[in-house]
């Protein structure tokens, strides 16, 4: 009976329901990291309301960001065990129920002005809430996309949920860039800042709306069915070796997600207008302009590794990043704006082979009995030392050495690391998800 509990199990989803689950885990995804365009694009404008008095008010902001990313393993770590005992949908309409209200309560704060140290202390606290949802949402939900794809098709269905999470920043950005632009800096500092934060809520209801609507995996039903459920998954983990070396992978493939999402996205509106003097509204074009870039190549990379396999897509990136990070960098640096434009736009599509296949990759390192336990605490512990700290890593590092290059260097070392570690698993992109 053990044996024939361990075979892989072919999905049987049918495409239409495939679709349908596949448009909720967006829905939500989008909810969840709407926030990141927000922080990205506002990060002055926070200092200046919540860090009046300091002359590092942007690192300060940058540091609450951070500080969020050292909760995502304890979240990753109570919703996954939480998801792989009772079911992963359930813990889906929570986390998103979470980030919406601690993303909406941020924009109710009162200001330094008002309650002095208080302020910031709350922005934090908020901040801490929005990383533990977080660090439950994303190996949650690649698992959950992964297990109801059709075989053959997981790399395209999963790599969905990552266009959803750049036009989340895509969106976040552009409503913080509009509002800024109409409201002007003194409107936006007395009541403006806090608007995109409030639009949490209908993004939030809607999200969760949707979740509560579908059902659960094919595969979590199936063990539960059948008595397989593990009764401690993340323990069941560090007793394998098989699992315990999956983990280390998912802590070192991520690497370039640090140089990617949270430096050629999230940190670049605020790194070319204070560090390379272009205009906000110049630095929004050239941010936007490269998450159209990426969003439109994800789903060619995703369904290039369910051609050619999971390792040779992240592999190809990864080289593609360590020669192209300084030139394109130095293109951005040149401070003419098609020059910047063509610099970013050609990182994103390198990076596009990375962010639409690393979660289903991670996804395949383990079984269904620990994949949300096991996937989300290596992931989250990556993003805690590599992702969130990474924009206060620039501003430090710039401010210290005066080289507006740091991004550029990161860019390089970040995917030699992460190619180091591609090269160490074993591809299971034309296999079936196992169940144990």
């Amino acid at each position: 009976m053990a044996t024939v509990a361990a075979q892989p199990t072919p999905n049987t989803v049918d495409p239409r329901t495939a679709r349908k689950i596949t448009l909720a885990g967006c829905v939500g995804i989008f909810a969840e990291l709407y926030d990141n365009g927000i922080f990205g694009f506002m990060a002055g404008t926070l200092g200046t309301v919540f860090f009046p008095d300091s002359a590092n008010a942007i690192q300060l902001v940058f540091l609450g960001y951070a500080v969020s990313f050292f909760f995502r393993p304890l979240g990753g770590i109570i919703c996954g065990h939480l998801g792989d005992r009772i079911g992963r949908q359930r813990m889906l309409v929570f986390v998103i129920l979470l980030i919406s209200v601690a993303t909406a309560a941020i924009g109710l704060l009162p200001t330094y002005a008002a309650v002095g140290i208080a302020a910031p202390a709350l922005l934090i606290l908020m901040r801490v809430m929005q990383g533990f949802s977080v660090g439950g949402e994303a190996s949650g939900a690649m698992s959950f996309l992964a297990e109801h794809a059709p075989e053959g098709k997981r790399g395209l269905y999963t790599s969905y949920a990552q266009i959803a999470s750049f036009l989340s920043l895509l969106t976040g950005t552009l409503i913080a860039a509009a509002l800024t632009s109409g409201l002007g800096p003194d409107r936006m500092e007395a009541y403006g800042w806090r608007i995109p934060f409030l639009l949490a809520i209908p993004l939030g209801l809607t999200g969760i709306y949707i979740r509560k609507r579908i059902s659960d995996t094919p595969n979590f039903t199936r063990l539960q069915e059948s008595g397989g459920l593990a009764k401690n998954p993340l323990k069941e983990a560090f007793s394998s070796a098989e699992h315990r070396r999956a983990m280390l992978l998912a802590l070192f493939i991520p690497l370039m997600n640090g140089s990617g999402y949270y430096v050629l996205f999230t940190y670049m509106p605020t790194f070319m207008n204070a560090e390379l003097h272009f205009s906000k509204v110049q630095a929004l074009l050239v941010t936007a302009t490269s998450l159209v870039a990426i969003c439109v190549a994800i789903p060619y990379m995703g369904r290039l590794s369910d051609r050619v396999g999971r390792k040779r897509v992240l592999a190809g990136a990864a080289i593609a990043m360590a020669i192209a990070g300084i030139p394109c960098y130095l293109l951005i640096g040149t401070g003419s704006l098609p020059l910047a434009i063509l610099g970013a736009c050609v990182m994103a599509i390198i990076f596009a082979g990375h962010t639409g296949v690393i979660h289903i990759l991670l996804v395949e390192l383990f079984p269904t009995r620990v994949r949300y336990s096991a996937y989300g605490l290596g992931y989250n512990v990556s993003a805690a030392l590599f992702g969130g700290t990474a924009p206060l890593l620039m501003t430090f590092l710039i401010a210290k050495t005066g080289n507006t290059g740091m991004p550029a260097f990161y860019a390089v070392l970040t995917a030699l690391g992460t190619l180091i570690a591609v090269s160490r698993v074993k591809d299971r992109a034309h296999q079936p998800l196992r169940d144990a």
